[in-house]
């Protein structure tokens, strides 16, 4: 069975699209609330038997957060993961427009390696390019592949949108990356074949969006089993953004998987216009 890890997109910044993160958050998102809040996640999380961990440069200051902790606690047997590839342009906002940016270009990517290896140091355990697509052409850029490839490091790609399945399967083939992460939830599950392919090629399989960002909260450890219960997953990626709401995820570990349950699958295309349509908060 997969276990769960912890994903840092909705702690490392005072803004975004999880459905209820402003309730969440409360009044103060000032940054020295958010590492606080931040820290008590990861440690209720590591109590919990919680291992892997995954940031991104674009998760505002969630792996300077990440590693604060690390550098205190020192903790055994962590698995770390961050991801390049997005500049966080919100200033610390909440409706920036937009809060993001992609950039897949070599030059990101050095600067972002850079940036990440000073925030996490050597507990760097996986690099990831964050939201892969056809449209970017990231994985046919060779000068990317090949300075990613230089580093050492184990590699990941992180796939989003319609394409996730194409993205995965082009990654698999590459022979470079070691796992793949992916949005797999029970309304959008048209990747389940290529994540599929690529355990069986032996990638590590991480699944984020588990939650549907919140459109799933009401049945949190149920949605949370569901992915857990997958063949192919090895991590699934909780998006806590609170002690509770953790605690209330990691009771998927005790659930027995629910059914198929179709009448929650939704067209695809649907699927992630609605997600492009939720509001940060």
């Amino acid at each position: 069975m997969a276990r769960i890890g912890l994903g840092l997109a909705a702690l490392g910044r005072p803004g975004y699209l999880n459905v209820g993160h402003g309730a969440d958050l409360g009044a103060d998102r000032s940054a020295g609330a958010l590492r606080a809040r931040t820290h008590a996640v990861l440690d209720a999380a590591y109590a919990a038997g919680v291992r892997d961990f995954d940031a991104a440069r674009s998760y505002g200051r969630a792996e300077e957060f990440l590693g604060e902790w690390l550098h205190a606690r020192d903790p055994d047997g962590v698995v770390v993961s961050s991801k390049w590839g997005y500049v966080y342009t919100a200033g610390w906002g909440v409706d920036a427009d937009p809060p993001e940016v992609k950039h897949h270009d070599v030059d990101t990517f050095r600067r972002q390696l850079a940036e990440t290896r000073e925030r996490l140091g050597d507990r760097l355990a996986l690099y990831q390019i964050h939201s892969a697509t056809p449209e970017s052409g990231v994985l046919e850029d060779d000068a990317v592949l090949a300075a990613m490839v230089e580093t050492g490091l184990p590699l990941g790609v992180s796939a989003s949108g319609t394409t996730q399945p194409e993205t995965i399967r082009r990654a698999v083939s590459l022979g470079i990356f070691s796992a793949v992460q992916a949005t797999w939830n029970l309304h959008e599950r048209a990747a389940a074949p290529a994540l599929a392919e690529a355990h069986a090629a032996g990638l590590k399989v991480m699944v984020k969006e588990a939650l549907a960002n919140g459109r799933l909260a009401g049945r949190d450890a149920e949605a949370l089993a569901a992915a857990l219960a997958q063949p192919w997953a090895d991590v699934v990626l909780s998006g806590a953004a609170t002690v509770a709401t953790l605690r209330s995820n990691l009771r998927a570990r005790e659930l027995a998987p629910p059914g198929e349950l179709p009448e929650l699958i939704e067209d695809s295309a649907e699927y992630w216009r609605r997600r492009s349509a939720l509001p940060w908060n």
